[in-house]
């Protein structure tokens, strides 16, 4: 049978037609009254995705684009009860039902909820708007629905802002996360020469790619072409947002209508750099606007009730800006009750920066313009101010206007504009960075080849007073180099940390006498420790850096005479200070605050106060890279550091360092043993032609028998001629195609009771990972002193007959049928793993290796395995679900979590070996029972 108001509806017009109603609260087709055909015969002709809900059992009646986004709950949910077609949310429709049957409407942006639209839990966001159904009488009888799915919008936004804090910065970063975002993004020079497209844009237009600027152009209208192009100008011009409306060919070649929106991206000195564009397709959208034009125009009962029920902001004012009328949607946005500004100027309620535009743009109106459509900040009562984009037209009197909410919009914009300021200061951080590790690695030689020689002529000199007062001279002339490099490399977050679970309290009042020393008479310190300090894991050389630097950049800021206050205590660092701070994990940190009574600066000092070089000190007071050493130390400890400053009022410097868990390390005793040397045999590898020869004759004089290499590749021949070599002293970085950490490797294959240190001024991250040295790993940094070289290679060779005994000592934890202890070692950074699994081999263990939880499965199938030995955070499970997959398998199966952060959850029958870890911690945990 046909029925009028269903005809033109689309596809689920024909099975609601053929469906039996008469077994719901609706009863046949024939008897439903006008109010209910009125509202089908309006969705059904949407193509956005509604749905009524009707009565107080919620029947559900909805158009094509609902069934579409109810997946397998269609066309089952078609005349269902709502709790009963959604049981997962059945409390969530009944507040929904309960608020639209009695009048009320309701608005939900990105709501998330879990649906199981497709027979599995499924994570959804919305955009949701409530409206009650009226009968002839005006009495509620029903809701009606909008749902816009919002979840890739959501997910998109949420991967951006996950992968912007990690990401360096580069046009390339930035393009690869533009690449993953569901709208079309592009992006062009400062002069506005689009230069770039993501894929979304070649997949929608189906145009090859590269885009030149002509080619973009034929692909919009030729109507619409010079007046987008004249206002892509004066926004370029002006410095400001480009944002216009013009249709663009699809690859089916159908003109729709986009929102084309570019933000100005500007540099350090204001200027704008980059545009970032984004273009949306709003044909949908402008064609439901027509339609429900159209039917408002058509029907003044309709019209009326959306004034009285829309989500969207209205009011009609006089020409002149008196405000005649606002709906309710007016009052519960911003506020304000009718009778507070019914009678005021429209213009009270402008926020003062938008009131010149939003004036000239009422202005063309009253000269005759049909339509204008803009945006400002409109004053809630109350305080503060909601960005509402404005759609309105005149009659011979009034201005009808219609205002959507954009505020989160905005602020989205806002935050897509300052991530990739971010990733532009990353990028000047990380180009600083390459350069000071290169620099920092040529001159620590230099000052070795210096160092080295200047140590070795102390002998010759002895006794001569002058000269050594002259050599004194020199080598402190060394140490304050050395210093400034090692500043460079802290401020590029490139230093090599040992850090070390401590209570800082405790290490910060240590240092008190020495300040005292190195600030002057004139300076009144005072110390206030809190009780019940938190851990932190830190290098404390760096933290005694730190605290010094602000000292004395304190002191002479009070001109020498002053009160200098150090504060140790918790601290929390909210959501809140977080989303104001990008670059800060919110936590729990321990704070180190260093205030005083300067001179304090000005903003515009503040703003650089971080920068290298950047000093108000007059020239030769000051390297300007005391600060700067503070905030690479802090950022790559996991920390924050912040200024608080007011000229004529002090400065207040507070470092955050992050708290540890973990029980608190040993102290370590301070060297106090005479400098030996020794007679085992040391191989030199060291490209540095200076550098080998003075270390190599330190060496020699402390007794060891010397063997020397200019490169990794001489070093491994050395070592397969069969010579018995004790220790393998090896640079870093050395040229070649054999890296040193794989050269260490190879000598351990080849001589499993070989130590090996090695040295260098940069180390490239190839034993340094997060900023920490790797397990296992001995390190003396350059330059350095024939005693640091005496104790260091005394303290190695130790370490490694400690080691050989452990080895021989240790059973394994678990012994198989061949006598081995299998060990399944599950870590997604190939250097570590390499590194661990050499550490596991020498320890007796059999070692099978994955990068990832999906590798270590596929070998679980193949072998049997005593231990799991897995990192927490891997790249396709955690560290929690491959073990529980795993002991699926091997119920009895040993678990030991490697990680350098704590779990989020306690941790069900397994050890936590945090890192870095030293073999006799590895050892201690697989000895575990």
């Amino acid at each position: 049978m046909s029925y009028p108001f269903l005809q033109g509806g689309g596809q689920l017009a024909h099975i609601i037609a053929a469906h039996d109603w008469s077994k719901t609260p609706l009863g046949p087709i024939d008897g439903w009254p006008q109010s209910l055909k009125s509202t089908i015969a309006l969705i059904l002709r949407s193509p956005v995705p509604m749905v009524t809900l009707w009565g107080t059992e919620g029947v559900m009646i909805y158009n094509d684009g609902y069934s579409v986004f109810a997946a397998n709950r269609h066309p089952a949910s078609l005349g269902a009860n709502v709790r009963e077609a959604w049981p997962e949310v059945a409390a969530f429709n009944d507040h929904v039902i309960s608020v639209g049957l009695a009048g009320g409407t309701l608005a939900y942006q990105d709501q998330e909820l879990t649906l199981y639209r497709s027979g599995k839990a499924e994570q959804v966001w919305m955009n949701l708007d409530y409206s009650p159904i009226v009968d002839e009488d005006g009495t509620p009888v029903g809701v009606m629905v909008i749902v816009v799915e919002t979840t890739a919008k959501v997910a998109a936004e949420r991967r951006l802002r996950e992968e912007s804090e990690q990401a360096r910065a580069s046009e390339n970063t930035f393009r690869t996360l533009a690449q993953s975002m569901p709208t079309q993004v592009w992006t062009s020079s400062a002069e506005g020469v689009v230069d770039w497209f993501n894929d979304q844009v070649y997949r929608y237009t189906g145009s090859e790619s590269p885009l030149d600027r002509e080619r973009w152009l034929q692909l919009v209208h030729a109507e619409d072409r010079d007046g987008a192009s004249a206002e892509w100008r004066a926004a370029i011009a002006a410095g400001k947002i480009f944002e216009a409306e013009f249709r663009i060919r699809r690859a089916d070649g159908a003109w729709r209508w986009h929102l084309v929106r570019a933000l100005p991206i500007e540099g350090e000195q204001g200027a704008v750099q980059r545009w970032v564009g984004t273009n949306t397709d709003i044909q949908d959208q402008k064609s439901t606007a027509a339609m429900l034009q159209r039917q408002v125009a058509e029907r003044t009962a309709e019209r009326d009730r959306m004034w009285q029920y829309s989500t969207d902001v209205m009011l009609v004012a006089e020409l002149e800006g008196w405000i005649t009328a606002i709906n309710p949607a007016f009052t519960r946005l911003l506020g304000w009750e009718p009778a507070e500004v019914v009678g005021t100027s429209i213009y009270t309620l402008i926020h003062p920066d938008d009131l010149e535009a939003s004036a000239a743009e009422m202005a063309s109106l009253a000269g005759g313009a049909t339509t204008f459509r803009f945006e400002n900040r409109t004053r809630r009562k109350g305080g503060g101010y909601a960005i509402l984009s404005w759609t309105a037209a005149p009659d011979e009197r009034y201005v009808h206007a219609v205002g959507r909410d954009i505020t989160a919009e905005r602020e989205a914009a806002e935050e897509v504009r300052r991530t990739a300021l971010a990733l532009q200061q990353a990028q000047k951080m990380e180009a600083i960075g390459k350069l000071t590790g290169g620099v920092a690695h040529d001159f620590n030689n230099l000052l070795q080849v210096i160092s080295g020689n200047l140590q070795l002529l102390a002998g010759d000199v002895a006794g001569n007073a002058r000269a050594e007062r002259r050599l004194d001279s020199a080598l402190a002339g060394v140490g304050k180099g050395a210093r400034l490099a090692s500043y460079l490399l802290a401020f590029g977050r490139r230093q090599a940390l040992d850090p070390r679970v401590v209570k800082i309290g405790r290490f910060i009042a240590g240092m008190e006498d020495m300040l005292r020393r190195s600030l002057g008479e004139e300076v009144e310190v005072e110390m206030v420790i809190s009780g019940g300090l938190w851990h932190t894991l830190v290098d404390t050389v760096q933290v005694e850096n730190a605290v010094l630097n602000l000292c004395i950049n304190a002191r002479d800021a009070m001109d020498g005479a002053g009160k200098l206050t150090i504060e140790v205590g918790n601290a929390h660092l909210d959501d809140d200070y977080a989303a104001g701070h990008p670059e800060v994990r919110a936590g729990q940190y321990v704070l180190i605050a260093v205030s005083d009574t300067g001179s304090g600066m000005t903003p515009e000092v503040l703003e650089q106060a971080f920068d290298p070089f950047f000093s108000t000190k007059p020239e030769g007071k000051g390297s300007g890279l005391g600060l700067s050493m503070v905030y690479g130390f802090a950022r790559q400890s996991g920390g924050h550091v912040k200024i608080y400053s007011e000229v004529g009022c002090g400065t207040v410097v507070k470092l955050y360092l992050p708290r540890s868990m973990e029980a608190e390390d040993a102290p370590q005793p301070q060297e106090t043993r005479a400098v030996v040397g020794g007679v085992e045999t040391i191989l030199v590898a060291e490209d540095d032609e200076g550098v080998r020869a003075t270390v190599v004759e330190m060496l020699s004089e402390l007794g060891y028998r010397v063997l020397r290499a200019g490169d990794a590749a001489s070093a491994l021949n050395i070592i397969d001629s069969g010579l018995h070599i004790d220790l393998l002293f090896t640079d870093v970085v050395m040229p070649g195609p054999l890296r040193s950490p794989d050269l260490a490797r190879k000598a351990r294959e080849r001589q499993p009771g070989m130590a090996v240190l090695f040295t260098s001024g940069y180390t490239e991250n190839a034993i340094v990972h997060g900023g920490r040295l790797d397990a296992g790993v001995d390190l003396l940094g350059k330059p350095y002193t024939r005693e640091a070289l005496a104790r260091k290679v005394r303290h190695v060779l130790a370490n490694r007959q400690h080691g050989l005994q452990l080895q021989a000592a240790a059973p394994p934890a678990q012994l198989r049928d061949d006598g081995q202890t299998r060990i399944l070692l599950v870590e997604d950074e190939p250097e570590l793993r390499d590194t661990t699994a050499e550490l596991l081999q020498l320890l007796g263990y059999t070692v099978l290796q994955a990068g990832d939880a999906a590798a270590a499965l596929a070998l679980l199938n193949d072998h049997a395995v005593d231990i799991l030995l897995t990192d927490l955070s891997l790249p396709d499970l955690s560290g929690e679900a491959l073990a529980a997959r795993a002991r699926a398998a091997y119920p009895a199966l040993r678990v030991i979590y490697a990680s350098g952060r704590h779990p989020d959850a306690p941790l069900e029958r397994a050890q936590l070996l945090l890192k870095p870890y030293s073999i006799d911690q590895l050892t201690h945990a697989l000895q575990q029972e």
